[in-house]
């Protein structure tokens, strides 16, 4: 008798979110969202994190998303405040604990650029982008190169609808995602050595793979500052410095752009970056990874982060390559 073999990311039905809590804790962040409230504990009762990520934000209505049943965990989701105050944004420094000063981020006015290799070059206000996204929820793990992870529900949107929306020509190989460059609003772009502003950049068919993802929000609220407000990249089975933070402009081209962190240092972190636990980091293993908010703990790495049945075919005709850098 065949059985279907649970894939990596897969929780029990029982750890998903009942229907009617779900639909509780809309009404919930509605009502916030319409005015101050008096909770028990009141913004104390936050962890500073996510006390940080309840400000002001137009796009406040729009969350909760709806979950995505589909993206699930193999894992308990990472609290809040951990996921929210360990982060890694070097516009604002290059320690961990940043999300304090990222609160200089202004997230409002802000437009995104569409060029390059399209039918018709576009800037879009991030309001009436999000209006046209299709918003849902999904429980994604993260894997950083420094070989840390954390599972956390994004909410946003799949990348392919925004490749869609962009209309890139026939010929376009690749997309190449850049940051805002304001030195004085992040004073860690004042830091020259480094080749600001940040860039990340993907083939067009990892871009419309159905796990490439444009996070928008987190645990219900519009995404933090620190997380990479407004919007940002998730490619869950990419290590983390993939997934760029604050994205201004989207650029289609036939040749494969070189990334941030590729011209720093193109023998440690490479363009493709998938996650692989036998593939080590030149000055650390990467077999294990210590899971934010659980102290100590290590767990074994999984190839692709755990998503091989979604992203493995992408590479299976790519020759010569470091995939795993």
């Amino acid at each position: 008798m065949l059985t279907r073999s649970k894939p990596g990311w897969e929780i029990p039905e029982r750890q998903a979110t009942p229907e009617s809590v779900f639909r509780n804790r809309r009404q919930l962040v509605k009502t916030l969202a319409a005015g101050p409230i008096l909770l028990a504990g009141g913004a104390a009762g936050l962890g500073a994190g996510a006390a940080r990520a309840a400000g002001g934000d137009p796009s406040a209505s729009l969350y909760p998303a709806a979950r995505n049943l589909r993206y699930r965990l193999d894992r308990d989701m990472t609290a809040e405040n951990d996921a929210t105050t360990y982060n890694n944004f070097y516009e604002f420094g290059s320690h961990k604990q940043i999300s304090k000063a990222a609160q200089a981020l202004k997230i409002r006015p802000w437009t995104v650029t569409f060029d390059g290799m399209v039918e018709k070059k576009q800037v879009a206000d991030i309001d009436s982008l999000l209006k046209k996204m299709p918003l849902e929820e999904r429980l994604y793990r993260h894997r950083c190169v420094e070989a840390w992870s954390m599972a956390v529900p994004w909410a946003g949107f799949a990348m392919a609808e925004l490749v869609k929306f962009a209309k890139p020509l026939r010929g376009a190989k690749y997309v190449s995602m850049e940051t805002f460059k304001d030195d004085d609003m992040a004073p860690g772009q004042k830091q020259f050595w480094y080749p600001w502003p940040y860039v990340e950049a993907m083939t067009i068919e990892e871009a419309t793979n159905e796990l490439a993802f444009i996070g928008t929000g987190l645990y219900g609220k519009p995404m933090p500052k620190q997380n990479g407000a407004p919007l940002r990249l998730v490619a869950p089975w990419k290590y983390g410095f993939k997934s760029i933070k604050s994205i201004v402009k989207f650029t289609f081209t036939d040749k494969r752009p070189k990334s941030f962190w590729e011209r720093i240092q193109p023998a440690e972190y490479g363009f493709w970056a998938n996650v692989n636990p036998e593939v080590d980091h030149p000055r650390w293993s990467q077999a294990t990874e210590r899971v934010l908010g659980k102290g100590d703990k290590r767990v074994p790495t999984l190839l692709y982060n755990g998503y091989g049945e979604y992203v493995a075919n992408l590479y299976k005709n790519i020759k010569g390559e470091q995939l795993f850098l």
